[in-house]
């Protein structure tokens, strides 16, 4: 085991093209999802402006908001923003199947996040990046770390599958259940504060003022997680409220269960009713993901605005209906933990 510095081991690709560029498959930043090491989402046949070339097995880095958690192995050749960071592996110092797993790594993006520049959208170079310091081993035990991990990434991928089928049943019961109920505007039954972002100066780590969320890269399961703090908040969301993404990928919600401050991606929605009330719209927005994202407007990045928002159409559901979906959904919720400890359980 040695320590080395990420450019000893790895290179930025600078390959570009400027002609033909259809025929490559096109991965944008929002392609890559928060914490995932697969790409799962591209386009095709389509024209671009962009120039980066890519080649299968490379590492597509997030380099503009690295907090967003954003690197993925390339499953093909292919072309991508200049947002992001091509890494190709030297095989003989490190195997190309382990650099993906050192990339997407907590370690690695906090290196990133320190050295990124800019306020609003800052960004990390790889003069930077190559710097970030780790521990390696010799290349024959390169090849059982990675066997190791590629088989946990195997297990989540079952995981996420469990709980996409789990959410079809659950969305199959909201529609059996509120199919002929009335509907009525968002906005009569629920109080919506959409987010606005305070200035940068005021973000810090130091637990300083609020927890701060800007958008769905802070979600979990079903609470948001705490990253980042601001002390001279703008719009504050109070504990118990639901927290939408109105920015790309729009439409996808967690609970807060604390008071916090809401930048521009986020909108804070409560019922008029009581905060109980606010476990239904959870469920409800959950079922309905895909109808508000196809709501989101704008040519370069999506996004749901007031009007549309308050104008979501939602059953009028009593609280006996609603008590009774919150109670399946809730089941549904924990079918997904038991069967996410049994695997845990399982690797052990």
């Amino acid at each position: 085991m040695s320590e080395v510095f990420l450019g000893e081991v790895a290179k930025e690709r600078k390959e570009t093209s400027k002609e033909n560029k259809v025929r490559y498959p096109i991965v944008g930043l929002e392609h890559l999802i928060s914490e995932e090491i697969t790409l799962t989402a591209w386009e095709e046949n389509k024209e671009n402006s962009f120039t980066k070339i890519f080649r299968k097995g490379d590492v597509l880095f997030g380099r503009r908001r690295a907090y967003l958690k954003k690197a993925v192995v390339a499953p093909f050749d292919g072309i991508c923003s200049g947002d992001i960071t091509v890494i190709q592996a030297l095989p003989d110092k490190i195997l190309p199947e382990l650099l993906p797993f050192i990339i997407q790594n907590d370690a690695l993006f906090d290196f990133a996040i320190g050295k990124s520049a800019g306020s609003l959208s800052p960004r990390v170079k790889w003069e930077n990046l190559k710097n970030f310091r780790f521990e390696l081993p010799d290349l024959k035990e390169q090849s059982k770390l990675a066997s190791l991990l590629w088989s946990i990434d195997s297990t989540k991928k079952t995981y996420q599958k469990l709980i996409q089928k789990t959410d079809e049943l659950v969305k199959s019961q909201f529609i059996e259940m509120f199919m002929n109920t009335d509907r009525v505007r968002l906005d009569t039954m629920a109080v919506i504060l959409m987010g606005q972002s305070p200035t940068s100066d005021s973000y810090n780590f130091d637990a300083q003022g609020l927890p701060f969320y800007q958008g769905s890269a802070d979600f979990s399961e079903k609470y948001v997680k705490t990253r980042m703090y601001c002390s001279a908040p703008t719009r504050i969301a109070n504990s118990g409220d639901v927290l939408m993404s109105v920015r790309a990928p729009v439409g996808t919600v967690n609970l807060t269960d604390k008071e916090c401050c809401i930048g521009r991606g986020l909108a804070a929605i409560r019922s008029k009713k009581s905060q109980e009330y606010n476990e239904f719209l959870l469920y409800a927005f959950r079922v309905m993901e895909d109808k508000i994202a196809s709501m989101g407007q704008g040519s370069t990045v999506l996004s749901i605005n007031k009007d549309n928002l308050h104008g979501l159409l939602m059953p009028n559901a009593d609280k006996h209906q609603q008590e009774q979906f919150i109670a399946f959904a809730q089941q549904s919720d924990k079918s997904k933990y038991d069967y996410f400890s049994w695997m845990l359980g399982g690797a052990a």
